[in-house]
């Protein structure tokens, strides 16, 4: 719960980011190019209404359209109406009441109930993105919500897809800010990175060494957190005495440090990772840099071979060796 009453507080201020920033960062693919702005017959009929009032802001103008009534109950349960109603800019994508109506029966009763507002908060911080951004200037790639987690953005074939959800009317203008309306609800990840870890399935001995250093509380705590993850088969690399000796009450001190070593404290994508020159100190106090080496991202001496798996508190970047301090 403290995690989100953060998320709450700090909203209005992650709203204010610049556009640019956060909209069509890609974890090392390439962009596409800016999806055509050919609107379907329904899309310009509800854009065109709506844009006739582009005076109100992005809370009236959703009530205003008539299509998400749902939408605007769950705002007002996890407190964010007026944060919406602020300055801004912000882009929202927008589910429609039929959209919720695709939740499994009683999910959005589940939500709205004053139990389950971090949850509701999460969700519908992860339809927002800073800054106004129009259909013209989406590229394929991601951007960072005001969740802290990222979308996935697809622009194809004069389509715009955001987790897998279709954009069906685009560029609804409001006095701060712009929506896009989809046809599906996205959802964030729920877990935080050490259940995400274990449900991954290759990080069982990693998984194993934080429950013996006594970090899963700190690893499942608000973060945010950036984990270099190694994977079973980079511990299997180590000496069969290492992984014994960290596993015995003796080698507890030694543990902890080794695995807050692969910790960095803020949300870090692979982009900003695989950018010349980054570095980062970890929750261990010494210093993790990365470089780039025949198109493979290295930190330190380990390669990344997967990267950016959302958490509900951080990032997790798979890496091929376990990383030693000094």
């Amino acid at each position: 719960m403290k995690r989100f009453d953060v998320v709450v507080v700090s909203l209005a201020a992650a709203l204010a980011g610049v556009a640019g920033s956060a909209w069509g960062q890609c974890g090392g693919g390439s962009h596409e190019a800016a999806a055509p702005e050919a609107k379907p017959a329904h899309k310009m009929t509800l854009v065109a209404y709506v844009n006739e009032q582009a005076d109100k802001d992005i809370v009236d103008t959703a009530v205003a359209a008539g299509k998400f009534n749902t939408l605007a109950a769950a705002l007002k349960a996890a407190g964010l109406i007026e944060t919406l109603k602020g300055a801004g800019p912000f882009t929202v994508f927008a589910p429609t009441d039929e959209a919720f109506a695709k939740l499994p029966k009683g999910t959005v009763e589940e939500l709205l109930k004053p139990e389950n507002k971090a949850k509701l908060v999460a969700i519908l911080t992860y339809h927002v993105v800073p800054g106004e951004v129009l259909a013209k200037d989406v590229k394929t790639g991601a951007a960072v919500t005001v969740n802290g987690q990222r979308v996935d953005l697809v622009a194809k074939d004069g389509k715009v897809t955001v987790d897998g959800a279709d954009v069906i009317s685009a560029d609804v203008k409001a006095s701060n800010g712009v929506i896009h309306v989809i046809d599906k609800v996205i959802l964030p990840s729920d877990q935080n990175v050490v259940q995400t870890a274990i449900k991954n399935g290759h990080f069982k001995t990693l998984a194993t060494l934080i429950e013996k250093a006594g970090l899963v509380d700190a690893l499942s705590g608000p973060g945010p957190f950036t984990v270099f993850a190694p994977t079973d088969e980079a511990f299997a690399k180590l000496p069969k005495e290492t992984v014994a000796e960290l596993l015995t009450p003796a080698g507890k001190e030694k543990l902890t440090k080794i695995l807050t070593y692969h910790v960095v404290q803020g949300r870090i994508f692979s982009d900003k990772v695989a950018s010349k020159g980054w570095s980062s100190g970890t929750l261990n106090g010494a210093e993790l840099t990365s470089k780039t080496e025949h198109g493979k991202v290295m930190v330190n001496n380990a390669t990344v071979t997967a990267t950016d798996i959302d958490a509900s508190n951080g990032v997790i970047h798979v890496i091929d060796t376990v990383l030693i301090p000094k």
